[in-house]
């Protein structure tokens, strides 16, 4: 399975998202904000399959690691989570660094398909803003 690299700030989003990923047999390596995340990186030499990071984080938020990310380490996909509307369209300008942004809250089942769909490579089922708040 992929080894993905986890920058969520809140530990319960922070844990729920590890233990779904960990059942589908990835290895995970949680950090608590974006400048742990590129610490992490940098550690591992940037071999990691995925990032999977919240946008709006402490220290480092997940936009400003993205771009040091896909600067360094290009090969990496990049699958963004976030529960603001603003958040969420700031980073539609980085369509050619992320496969796409998972609105929260999200399911068990979702993040995990949506991980699965970054991972495989397939096309992001794009969603306008109206739909993934709900509206």
């Amino acid at each position: 399975m992929a080894k993905i690299l986890l920058a969520e700030d809140d530990p319960s989003v922070r844990g729920f998202v590890h233990r779904a990923l960990e059942m589908d047999g990835h290895e995970v390596i949680a950090t608590e904000d974006g400048g742990l995340a590129a610490e992490a990186a940098l550690e591992h030499e940037g071999q990691f399959d995925l990032l999977l990071s919240d946008i709006k984080m402490p220290v480092m938020d997940g936009i400003a690691l993205s771009l040091s990310i896909a600067a360094q380490y290009p090969d990496i996909t990049i699958l963004l989570m976030t529960g603001f509307a603003d958040q969420r369209e700031r980073a539609h300008g980085l369509d050619a660094l992320v496969h796409d942004v998972v609105p929260k809250p999200f399911t068990l089942a979702d993040i995990r398909a949506k991980v699965a769909e970054a991972l495989d490579g397939r096309e992001a089922e794009k969603v306008t803003l109206a739909q993934s708040m709900g509206a």
